[in-house]
């Protein structure tokens, strides 16, 4: 009995403990959630202090991700907010205005006063009211030490027309949350999904929220039918016909303490509104069953809608996560969803189109005289590789090496043929590099793809170049503004605790490496640099092994949701025309890399 009660005993002592420390965590939360919606209230202190609209024709925006890009609905503009930006050390957070003429291929900053806060991973959508109104809903910001975020519940409204800035505070809307999808159908934004994780625990959701736009009120639905399982960062679209629907998506559960396990999600819904011309309309879910080629698994993707009654994926990160890290492979395909014949298929690039060339071939041709015949110019035969070198800020020599393939050999024909054909262009092919968490936005049947971010081993490239294509065409990609490679800017992880630069951003990583470790970690870099050649298709890469512990935080995951989770060295990032590896510092060896891409 005694030992038995000894044993009592010690267990309501445990149970006490624990109860202390929850109240301690909770308080702690409590403080960190006070602490940002501070930082929060200083920035927008310095955002009332202007007074008026100012435009100014600016170079290309920096780098970011997570930011949202929509396209203008009466001009030839596109418009950029918002986003953020990781160094290595810092998490930057931006509630910037940029408007992008398609004719002109120009930048404009314009700064409005009383904008949003600052955040990221946010949903905007642009509807033709009034000139054109671009709505913009939740998103986060991050804390100074890029481990805490504050999740947004609050809902703006740009006029396009006046250049103003308007919040609109209606009750009864979603709570805050970031990762979460939201479209304009018909008179309404329609909003689902999303996640909300504080220092204590996290939570995904399956929701769905209307906004009316005539009356400015909120109204959450509760469709019959099976719902999606609870979501963040899938894709969502709406049809001509008033449905919405989803596809995929990022969640995660804990499977034991402090373990976690992510899912990425591939099933498909509708959600169709019932009854229409009701004052209350009734919504139901269904499983959708698409036909043809699926994109295969992945977060981080960005959507848009296309011409002909198509929605479309581009890019994205499939990530394998284990208990401590994370591998995967970023993507730079698209995808296009046919919502009329409820089919998946993969775009294709056709390669541009020369003028037709009439060619007389055989013995009869040759018998009339060379001035019957038109020559065709020889293409260069075999890879081109275009190189550049660029000197950063920091004095690292970066080589920008872009290797493309030239045409294939013309087959031989027979010798009395005489044909009118299309060739293929004699420039070779060039595409946006692998990332994911990029901006999409479609102008007049043609997609735009801004920014972005990949990884290489521990370090995060974030893009700022912007490419086009015209989806009736599918005919080859064309680079709009070209990423800089001295707007590339990496830090090592601190080694000691450094003062916090609230105004700035936040200082990440805490893992400390060992100077020995990160020593040979730089030699086994340049090592493999060099088995490459400093090589990145399409991009500037030319460094050697990354720097830092890994224990960073993977903002690739951020907007859906996989916070926390360390990333080891990456899978290269991978060209599928010409077959090129663009790692550095991950493989070897070329061999190597092509081994494990099979």
């Amino acid at each position: 009995m005694g030992k038995k009660g000894k044993r009592e005993k010690k267990g309501k002592g445990a149970e006490k403990t624990a109860a202390k420390m929850e109240r301690k965590v909770s308080r702690r939360a409590r403080k960190e959630e006070e602490d940002l919606e501070a930082l929060i209230a200083e920035f927008q202190n310095l955002d009332a202090k202007k007074t008026q609209v100012i435009e100014t024709a600016c170079p290309p925006p920096s780098p970011r991700l997570n930011g949202s890009l929509s396209a203008h609905p009466e001009k030839d503009e596109l418009i950029l907010f918002g986003g953020e930006y990781f160094n290595g050390q810092k998490t930057y957070l931006y509630n910037e205005l940029y408007v992008y003429n398609i004719r002109k291929n120009s930048w404009t900053k314009l700064e409005i006063p009383n904008p949003p806060p600052r955040r990221c991973a946010h949903q905007a959508a642009v509807v033709p009211t009034a000139g054109g109104q671009l709505w913009v809903f939740g998103g986060e910001f991050a804390s100074p030490n890029g481990e805490q975020f504050y999740h947004y519940k609050d809902l703006w409204v740009l006029h396009l027309a006046t250049k103003t800035w308007e919040q609109i505070k209606a009750s009864g809307g979603p709570s805050g949350r970031s990762g979460h999808r939201m479209v304009a159908c018909k008179r309404q934004l329609i909003l689902f999904g999303g996640f909300h994780e504080s220092a204590r625990d996290y939570i995904y959701y399956n929701d769905v929220y209307a906004f009316n736009l005539d009356s400015f009120t909120w109204s959450k639905l509760s469709p019959s039918g099976i719902a999606p399982a609870p979501r963040s960062g899938c894709q969502m679209a709406a049809t001509p016909e008033g449905s919405v629907i989803i596809y995929g998506g990022y969640s995660k559960q804990r499977i034991k303490k402090d373990v976690d396990k992510g899912t990425l999600h591939t099933d498909m819904f509708l959600l169709k509104a019932e009854g229409s011309g009701k004052e209350e309309e009734k919504w139901a879910w269904s499983r959708l069953n698409p036909s043809g080629v699926k994109p295969t698994p992945r977060s981080g993707f960005s959507v848009a809608v296309g011409p002909n009654n198509r929605s479309l994926l581009f890019g994205g990160v499939h990530d394998e996560e284990e208990e401590e890290s994370i591998e995967g492979d970023f993507f730079n395909d698209i995808y296009f969803y046919d919502i009329g014949k409820n089919r998946w298929f993969p775009g294709q690039l056709k390669g541009p189109k020369s003028e037709k060339r009439k060619r007389r071939r055989g013995r009869q041709a040759e018998a009339e005289g060379a001035g019957d015949e038109e020559v065709e110019k020889q293409a260069p035969q075999g890879p081109v590789e275009i190189v550049k070198e660029v000197v950063a800020e920091d004095g690292t020599v970066m080589t920008i090496k872009q290797v493309i393939s030239g045409p294939a050999g013309e087959k031989e024909r027979s010798e009395s043929e005489e044909e009118e054909e299309e060739d293929g262009a004699l420039s070779p092919q060039v595409e946006p590099c692998p990332r994911s968490n990029a901006m999409l936005a479609v102008k007049h049947g043609v997609l735009y793809v801004y920014g972005g971010m990949f990884e290489v081993g521990d370090r995060q490239f974030t893009l700022s170049d912007l490419y086009s294509i015209d989806l009736h065409k599918m005919e080859e990609w064309k680079v709009l503004v070209e990423m800089d490679p001295k707007a590339q800017e990496w830090l090592e992880e601190s080694e000691s605790d450094e003062e916090e630069d609230d105004t700035e951003g936040a200082e990440g990583g805490e893992e400390e490496e060992e100077s020995s470790e990160e020593e040979s970690e730089d030699e086994e870099g340049e090592r493999q640099q060099k088995a490459h050649g400093g090589q990145i298709p399409g991009v500037f890469l030319g460094l050697g092994g990354g720097g830092g512990g890994g224990g960073r935080r993977c903002s690739a995951l951020r907007a859906s949701g996989a916070h926390g989770v360390p990333v080891p060295q990456r899978a290269c990032c991978w060209q599928s025309t010409p077959r090129v590896c663009s790692c550095v510092g991950v493989f070897a060896s070329m061999h190597e890399c092509g081994e494990a891409r099979g």
